[in-house]
């Protein structure tokens, strides 16, 4: 069962604690400085297989777990914590379920009639300061900040790039949402059905096999360029993989 993610308003106090980056008045836009990789020009968002890296290369690499949260996160309501978020100097990563995440603009799959948990919100906002959309970007949850873990800490902000990885398939996305902070494993409706994993956001999502690998100190500008996100993805993903 997924649990509604933070609003924007109800992650508001998190992030104007002491550590926080800084916020602009709404809608929120974040300014802190990032080192970003180079990005491509915006391309066609690939629809098969993506970078060249395989999902058993990264899956090996994130086989070892050096764990950097204090505690481990729950998958879903009401469930014993058993997910660490492990870390490497280049990325974090953790291993969960997916819950469909339909929050930010309303479109004909993501609303309030289709998901019983749907918020018109989203942590971040694209360049045009409106929500992101869930039907057409791909994009990953992480968890609120807290004494377990804060992703800020670790370099990671709206718009890092992810690398989502489902049986045989690598996908890449960015970090679009903040949600719970005791639960861990979410990601865009847009990002599931990329995965081939059900997405309707009443009923779908999977209960276990997604690996997900969050790069530091990257960042997607602006942040619902799908085709900067494939192309970094993809660099980064194999340097990860391949140690270089």
């Amino acid at each position: 069962m997924r649990v509604q993610s933070l609003t924007l308003a109800a992650a508001s106090a998190a992030l104007l604690a002491p550590t926080a980056l800084p916020i602009a008045a709404p809608p929120r836009a974040e300014e802190r400085p990032a080192v970003r990789p180079a990005v491509r020009p915006a391309v066609r968002p690939a629809m098969g297989p993506q970078g060249g890296v395989r999902a058993a290369e990264l899956l090996a690499k994130a086989r070892r777990c050096a764990q950097v949260s204090r505690g481990r996160y729950r998958t879903d309501d009401g469930r014993s914590p058993t997910v660490p978020v492990c870390g490497t100097r280049e990325a974090v990563f953790w291993k969960a379920d997916l819950d469909i995440d339909c929050d930010g603009r309303p479109g004909r799959r993501c609303n309030s009639r289709t998901d019983p948990w749907f918020s018109d919100a989203t942590a971040f906002t694209q360049s045009d300061g409106r929500y992101l959309d869930a039907e057409r970007l791909p994009y990953v949850v992480v968890p609120g900040p807290s004494r377990v873990w804060d992703y800020r800490d670790h370099g990671i902000r709206g718009g890092s790039v992810v690398a989502l990885v489902h049986r045989d398939r690598v996908r890449y996305a960015v970090v679009g949402d903040v949600g719970p902070r005791d639960i861990i494993g979410e990601a865009s409706y847009a990002a599931a059905e990329a995965l081939g994993i059900p997405a309707d956001p009443h009923g779908g999502g999977t209960d276990s096999g997604v690996t997900y690998i969050v790069f530091k100190d990257t960042r997607v500008d602006p942040i619902e360029d799908r085709g900067a996100a494939v192309a970094v993805g993809e660099r980064l993903a194999r340097m990860f993989a391949r140690g270089r």
